[in-house]
């Protein structure tokens, strides 16, 4: 008996996360994400075999590389199991409403009363899979995957931040292959120095500044660090208040923290004249939500932005950055070089595929991690023999 590991988007690659396994006479998809700033065929995973072939979808979180395809995915026929926390269900219509192809949402929105809604920590049964779960650190109700067929053990992390100063991170156990995040490659800053930095830059422009951010996960790691008062979006406030009430989810120092935060945060509507503080208004690349309205409007007005995360090519905020109209400093709301060394220690240092990298990044870890494949992309498999 085998266990293959389909390597089905985000492989060599920033986005369209995802992963098929094989095995205990199951097949599973782990994630279905979208690729930004990609069009046609490339903006979605590449899925080895029939649609029909799949018994379960389960998804980690509810960030567009990582649920935006799942309309595509009902619109291709999957009839089978879907599973996820009641925070990502929570979000993820609001995600597919942004990243979806508009007819396919339309067609097949998610449906909700065929979600299997499971806690971090669980078990899930799948066959003759079980599928253990655990706190990613990324978002509230984030996960990691870690899928047994009784001989062999795959650990996927999906997005994981083990040094978040927000969000709590479960230890993955011991495997016999770890798929790995390695959004940031190699990077020897730590999470602390990049949050004093935009600290300073803040603090630096006093008249005011725009930071487009996620509505779930960046958006509670910035509260945490910002100087001084914060707007922000109102349509914002009912998510970050219900995120930081999921208390099991956060170190519990912060939630005292963060509430006063978010009481004492203004609201910024629509036809209101830019803050004279830093204001939060998600998504975090200018393609959607208030965001998108937001950037031309900071733009035209002069109005200081910084961009803190992923700036996919062609996005609004790419764009920006790459004509010198806007800062960046990344916000680590992935694994930094310690962490997923860390990481891939404590699974035993086992053979190792890092997702969400391109591969002049990926190639960066190698000397670092000596398990790690760097020959292996988007459209290629690996197989675990018992």
């Amino acid at each position: 008996m085998t266990m293959r590991v389909d390597l089905c988007g985000g492989f060599g690659e920033k986005g369209r996360t995802c992963v098929a396994i094989s095995g205990g006479g199951q097949r599973i998809l782990l994630d279905a994400g979208i690729k930004v700033g990609a069009s046609g065929a490339e903006y979605y995973p590449v899925l080895a075999g029939g649609i029909d072939e799949l018994d379960a979808v389960l998804i980690s979180h509810a960030h567009e590389d990582h649920v935006g395809a799942l309309s595509w995915l009902l619109s291709q026929g999957y009839g089978g199991r879907i599973l996820m926390t009641s925070e990502t269900l929570e979000e993820a219509p609001a995600t597919l409403g942004a990243y979806a192809d508009p007819d396919e949402f339309k067609r097949f929105p998610l449906p909700e009363e065929r979600i299997e809604l499971f806690e971090p920590g669980d078990i899930l049964t799948i066959g003759g899979l079980q599928v253990a779960t655990g706190r990613s650190g990324h978002v509230v109700g984030g996960v990691w995957f870690a899928v047994d067929d009784g001989s062999r053990k795959v650990v996927y992390s999906a997005d994981v931040v083990p040094d978040s100063s927000v969000f709590v991170m479960d230890p993955m156990p011991r495997c016999d292959l770890l798929v790995f995040d390695a959004s940031y490659g190699a990077d020897l800053v730590s999470g602390a120095a990049r949050a004093q930095a935009i600290g300073e830059w803040v603090a630096a422009h006093p008249g005011g500044c725009l930071l487009p951010t996620p509505l779930s996960g960046r958006s509670l790691e910035l509260m945490a660090v910002l100087p001084g008062p914060i707007a922000i979006h109102a349509g914002m406030r009912a998510s970050l208040a219900a995120q930081i009430e999921a208390r099991a989810a956060l170190h519990p120092a912060m939630v005292p923290q963060l509430r006063r935060r978010l009481t004492d945060a203004a609201d910024w509507h629509d036809d209101d004249g830019l803050p004279a503080c830093a204001l939060l208004a998600d998504d975090g690349m200018g393609k959607a939500g208030p965001s998108a309205t937001l950037l031309p409007l900071a733009d035209a007005a002069g109005y200081p932005v910084l961009l803190t995360g992923h700036l996919p090519a062609g996005s609004p905020g790419e764009a920006l950055h790459a004509a010198g109209r806007a800062g960046w400093i990344r916000m680590p709301t992935h694994p930094t070089l310690s962490g997923n060394l860390a990481i891939w220690e404590g699974a035993g240092r086992p053979v190792a595929l890092g997702h969400s990298c391109p591969p002049d990044a990926l190639a960066g870890l190698a000397p670092h991690m000596p398990s790690l494949r760097i020959d292996l992309y988007i459209g290629d498999s690996y197989t675990l023999a018992s």
